[in-house]
């Protein structure tokens, strides 16, 4: 198993602990167990390219790990009112929709190479930092402005990067289709 692996499994055990932190409305607890997630979620990736040490359990288990940790936060901070439930809507939302895709992408028998786009990227990251300034609100409260601009810039990336995802995902269920003539296995 390689570093960055174990980063990720590290970062998939670390959700469960963050979930009881945020249920038991232990913010600061919260806060430092997402700030770790956090970095191993930068370490594994750089640590993989700098160190090709790149996989392809690497590849399907970061996007979960991600998922895992970011969907979590993203429905807890919003049940504690610390995020709009417009944005955890659209968060999770936009989750929901890339796994469905991948789902049914899967089910169609089309080729997919799980690798992020880059808009991803940095939607990814801005849901980290809003969820990092959410946790840190009562430690560094911000102004009212920057908690809504941060919700807004997460909430448009969010929408965009998953159109662009659907656009992806969709054609390459046509690319499929007509590898497959025209026929699909829904058929």
């Amino acid at each position: 198993m390689t570093v960055p692996n174990i980063l990720t499994f590290s970062r998939i055990l670390l959700t469960p602990l963050l979930i009881w932190f945020l249920l038991d409305h232990r913010l600061n607890e919260a806060l430092i167990v997402f700030f770790v997630a956090g970095m191993t979620d930068g370490l594994d990736g750089l640590i993989a390219r700098l160190f090709d040490q790149k996989s392809k359990l690497g590849a399907h288990l970061d996007p979960v790990a991600d998922k895992l940790l970011l969907v979590s936060s993203f429905v807890l901070l919003g049940r504690l009112g610390l995020v709009p439930q417009w944005l955890v809507v659209i968060a999770v939302g936009r989750d929901c929709i890339i796994v469905v895709g991948l789902a049914v992408l899967r089910f169609q028998q089309v080729p997919v190479e799980i690798r992020p786009i880059v808009l991803s990227k940095l939607t990814t990251l801005m849901q980290l930092f809003t969820v990092l300034i959410s946790l840190a609100s009562s430690l560094v409260p911000l102004p009212t402005w920057a908690y809504g601009g941060a919700f807004y810039v997460t909430g448009v990336l969010c929408i965009v990067s998953g159109f662009q995802y659907l656009m992806i995902g969709l054609s390459l269920l046509e690319a499929g289709r007509l590898r497959n003539g025209g026929k699909t296995h829904f058929s």
